[in-house]
C-alpha cells in the first residue's frame, strides 16, 4: 500500500504529518533507552527504524538503505554500493567521540553526514534531524523540554519567509565545502543546533509534543 503525491496530494500531506508525529514517539522511546544504555544504543538498526516510521505509506523502501542512485539538487550523493560502509563509518564515528566532542557538535556531524550520504530513497531529512535530537539530548543526558523541539524548529527556520538567508542550508553547505577541501568542520551546524536548542529551552516543558 502507498500514497502516491500526485494522486492524492491532500492524503498524502495528511499521512506525512502523521507519521512524523509517530516518528517523534519513537524517538522518545529511543531517548530513553539512549539515556540507559549509553552510545551503543546508537546504530544502524536505530536509523532504520526512524525512517521506516517516517514514510510509511508514502515509500515502498523505508527503513532499508538505497540500493540506486539519487540526487539532491546541486549535491550528487555517494554511489549506493559505498552507502553501507559510509553509515558504518558514521556510527563508529559517534561511538568513538563519543565522550571527546560536545553534544551539539557529535549531533552537527549526525545531521550532516547523514544529508550529505542520504541513505534511504525517502524521508532523509526527516531521520536525519530525529537522530540529531537523539544525540542531542542522550549526549547531554536528559530528555530536553519545551513546546517545540529542535527538529521541527529547523522545519520552520528553512526557507524563511522574511526572504533571508536560509541558515540550515548554510550550515550544510559550510560542512560540505569543508569536506570537500579534506576536512571535517560541522562548526556552523553545531552554533546553529546550539541556538535552535536554545530557544526550545526557552519554553515551558507543559505541552511538550513532536510537532
Amino acid at each position: 500500500m502507498i500514497v502516491l503525491r500526485h494522486e492524492n496530494q491532500e492524503l498524502y500531506d495528511r499521512l506525512q504529518e502523521k507519521n512524523l508525529v509517530r516518528q517523534y514517539d519513537l524517538l522518545t522511546t529511543f531517548i530513553e533507552i539512549g539515556l540507559v544504555q549509553g552510545p551503543a544504543a546508537f546504530d544502524k538498526y536505530l536509523l532504520w527504524s526512524l525512517n521506516h516510521i517516517a514514510v510509511a505509506g508514502i515509500s515502498q523502501f523505508g527503513g532499508r538503505f538505497r540500493n540506486e542512485p539519487i540526487y539532491v539538487g546541486n549535491h550528487t550523493p555517494p554511489h549506493f554500493r559505498e552507502v553501507p560502509d559510509l553509515m558504518d563509518r558514521l556510527v563508529s564515528f559517534v561511538h568513538e567521540n563519543w565522550y571527546l566532542a560536545p553534544p551539539a557538535y557529535l549531533a552537527a556531524y549526525v545531521l550532516w553526514r547523514l544529508n550529505w550520504i542520504h541513505p534511504f530513497i525517502e524521508g532523509n531529512g526527516r531521520t536525519a534531524r530525529a537522530a540529531c535530537y537523539y544525540i542531542l539530548c542522550v549526549r547531554s543526558g536528559v530528555l530536553f523540554g519545551g513546546k517545540k523541539i529542535v527538529p521541527e524548529r529547523i522545519r520552520e527556520s528553512r526557507s524563511p519567509p522574511d526572504g533571508s538567508a536560509d541558515p540550515y542550508v548554510a550550515a550544510l553547505r559550510a560542512s560540505d565545502a569543508a569536506w570537500e577541501a579534506g576536512h571535517l568542520d560541522v562548526t556552523a551546524m553545531a552554533a546553529y543546533l546550539a541556538e535552535l536548542l536554545q530557544a526550545q529551552l526557552a519554553e515551558p516543558r507543559e505541552a511538550s509534543q513532536g510537532g
